[in-house]
């Protein structure tokens, strides 16, 4: 739902086109000073950045996280200095040196801004799409939160009420993701997302017509967007006609029921001399002329650099009274829905303090040994076991709920109502999400959930899309944001659908990824604890990678095997050496992941009636694993015992550092093929002989 403007009435006084011009040579500076950056965007767009952050923008920037804040993304995250300048002039507390400090070591404004890094930036954005495929995430979260805490309040009314902001460029739009997520936001009728299109029609490669011609208003209106369009070049001269996209922007936010995009025709850089409208000065500084030629057509002392008149930025400055008074009368909103509603009132509160409910690990499943299951089916148990004990936890598949698990029963689906089909019951509170066939911007959506909302969100699909999704995961791993991502079918397990979607190095490339969780399960009683870990985890962004085919559910209570409450230490002793009936210190020891464990428990057996104690160690996650102290890691895999076997259907990349130079690999280092999944795994060596032998020469080569 939208939000009401700052100011009732548009104006442009002499002091707010100073303040905008004042931030086009401040641009030209920072990027001069540095030599390198983006200046161009940042000098036509201040116009539209000071309308939205004077303006518009119901935020407070003494108090940058405040939850009833609006939200601004810069998708285009090159030219950070759009968004670097207004909090500036805002007061988010961003002065004249850190301005001068434009991408250099330590400077709050780096090259690209960065969520965490900046207080007033709300993502980070720089590989183009991703902010505004992320907004429509930002979008999402608005709309669950009402749903969840102040449903029943007539539009517009709530406290939950605010408004998305995107500015958005060209690359933005030839990006892929952003289609993915244009065309969601659509279906969805995402009323409260506010899109600018700066349409200069210039990239690095100079004239956007070389690649890119399409009618863009026009593939957004078909994907059920409100459009409009602000030419500042339609008199044939250049005006930069500021009420007429005040007045766009106004009519965006009338429009409730429908994401609004607006293209304002820009000349970028403008007013250059030389450089204006070129792809010159898109990524490269504009040089000591240009800079001088520049300020003198805007009437700046041309021997003067990063000044601004006390006068201009008091003036500018005003946002925060603005700010103040608007969070003010937030609050007399917020405290009369606490007390008329004390149930969410602490509901919110806990979310906001990022603690889960006391006692809810006493709804995770145990399930009973004996019997089979698969790991994906295990985890949607899970799901729906906790559901209701926590209803920030929502999620679902790209086009694959039945094959991810990831629905959960009792909920209804996240859409308009008339979206309903005869297979799900729809509400715009829902909590089911349904991506279609787009795990690009699934990714970045939930990015967009997490960052915006106390809630935990989550996307499904196989794991071997999770290539799709690469750059969000990424994005999410360096925001430190804790997104779920549900892969299943997670091996050559999934079988006769061949080598396009078996998945062979994903998960030694999702590894590399700093500052991301890997977590295979081996069985379901390892779900259940996989989920609270990454549940309890929020600094990170998590992956589950889950089986399609059954698997044992381990007797936990057998000689020598252990809890899979080890799964929390990302490793552990699932299954000790043993020897006449002893546990005894192993002979070798063998790791193994997911569907694999099994094949090292058998093995296990068969070597100890060969007379070589065997240790099976469940390595379900690395990143966990590695995280626990040198003297945990050392009781599970003792130093002492360089006899090691690792077992995992995937690439041997990872696995050296752990087996050593006495080690053997048990792995698969090439595309599988379309069979049964046993055929495959006989074919392809991944089997319990193999284990067994792996683990005799190890054993050998570790006595030599």
């Amino acid at each position: 739902m939208a939000t009401e403007s700052l100011v009732e009435e548009f104006s442009l006084t002499e002091l707010d086109r100073k303040a905008i011009d004042t931030t086009r040579v401040l641009a030209a500076d920072a990027v001069e000073k540095v030599g390198n950056g983006h200046p161009g965007t940042a000098i036509s767009l201040a116009p539209a950045a000071y309308l939205i952050f004077q303006k518009h923008l119901r935020h407070d920037p003494k108090d940058p996280n405040w939850i009833g804040r609006d939200r601004f993304i810069l998708s285009p995250g090159h030219t950070s200095l759009t968004l670097y300048l207004q909090l500036f002039l805002s007061g988010y507390g961003l002065e004249m040196e850190d301005i001068a400090a434009l991408r250099t070591w330590g400077a709050k404004t780096p090259g690209h801004p960065e969520f965490g890094h900046t207080a007033g930036v709300e993502i980070t954005t720089g590989p183009l799409g991703q902010g505004l495929a992320s907004a429509v995430g930002f979008a999402y979260s608005q709309r669950r939160m009402r749903g969840l805490l102040d449903p029943d309040a007539p539009a517009g009314t709530s406290p939950f009420d605010h408004t998305i902001y995107v500015i958005a460029s060209d690359g933005d739009l030839q990006e892929g993701v952003t289609s993915e997520a244009s065309s969601l936001a659509g279906h969805q009728e995402l009323g409260n997302l506010v899109v600018i299109y700066d349409d200069n029609k210039i990239s690095i490669e100079d004239d956007t017509d070389i690649a890119f011609t399409e009618d863009v208003l026009g593939r957004y209106a078909a994907y059920g967007w409100h459009t409009q369009r602000v030419d500042w070049t339609e008199t044939g001269e250049y005006v930069e006609d500021v009420a007429a996209l005040d007045a766009a922007i106004r009519a965006a936010k009338a429009e409730t029921g429908r994401p609004s995009i607006i293209s304002l025709r820009t000349i970028i850089g403008w007013p250059s001399p030389t450089k204006q409208n070129t792809g010159g000065i898109h990524g490269s500084k504009l040089g000591g002329e240009e800079v001088a030629g520049l300020k003198k057509a805007l009437g700046f002392d041309t021997g003067k650099t990063f000044a601004i008149e006390d006068e201009v930025l008091a003036h500018a400055r005003q946002t925060v009274v603005r700010g103040a008074a608007a969070h003010e009368a937030w609050n007399k909103d917020f405290d009369a829905w606490k007390a008329a509603n004390p149930e969410s009132a602490a509901l919110l509160a806990r979310l906001e303090s990022g603690q889960l409910p006391e006692g809810w690990t006493e709804k995770l499943p145990v399930f009973e040994p004996g019997s089979t299951m698969a790991t994906r089916a295990a985890s949607g148990k899970v799901i729906n076991a906790i559901a209701d004990e926590l209803p920030e936890l929502w999620g679902g598949s790209a086009d694959l709920a039945g094959s991810n698990n990831t629905t959960i029963d009792t909920a209804k689906s996240f859409a308009p109502e008339r979206r309903s089909t005869d297979s799900w019951s729809a509400s715009p509170y829902g909590r089911v999400l349904h991506f279609g066939i787009r795990e690009h911007a699934a990714a970045s959506i939930v990015n967009g959930i997490v960052l915006s909302s106390p809630t935990r969100a989550f996307s499904g699909t196989f794991l071997i899309f999770s290539d799709y999704q690469r750059p969000a995961i990424r994005l999410a791993a360096l925001m430190g944001v804790p997104s779920i991502f549900v892969w299943t079918h997670d091996s050559i397990g999934l079988g006769e659908d061949g080598p396009t979607h078996q998945p062979v190095e994903q998960l030694a490339s999702l590894r590399a990824i700093p500052n991301f969780d890997v977590i295979r399960p081996a069985d379901a009683n390892e779900v259940a604890y996989a989920w609270r870990g990454m549940l309890e985890l929020t600094g990170t962004p998590s992956g589950i990678v889950l089986s399609r085919q059954n698997l044992p559910i381990y007797d936990r209570s057998a000689a020598g095997f252990r809890s899979a409450e080890g799964t929390l230490k990302g490793g552990y002793v699932l299954a000790e050496a043993v020897r006449d009936g002893a546990e005894v210190t192993p002979d070798v020891i063998l790791i193994a992941t997911g569907s694999e464990v099994e094949l090292a428990v058998e093995a296990r057996g068969e070597l100890a009636a060969k007379n070589i104690a065997a240790r099976v160690v469940s390595l379900p996650s690395h990143e966990w694993f590695a995280k626990q102290d040198a003297a945990y890691r050392e009781s599970v895999l003792p130093a002492a015992v360089a006899a090691r076997v690792s077992v995992e259907a995937g690439v041997a990349q990872g696995w050296r550092e752990l087996v050593g130079a006495h080690g053997e690999i048990v792995s698969l280092d090439h595309f599988g093929a379309s069979a049964d999944y046993k055929k495959l795994y006989s074919e392809f060596g991944i089997t319990t002989a193999a284990v067994v032998a792996a683990a005799e020469t190890s054993v050998q080569n570790a006595a030599n």
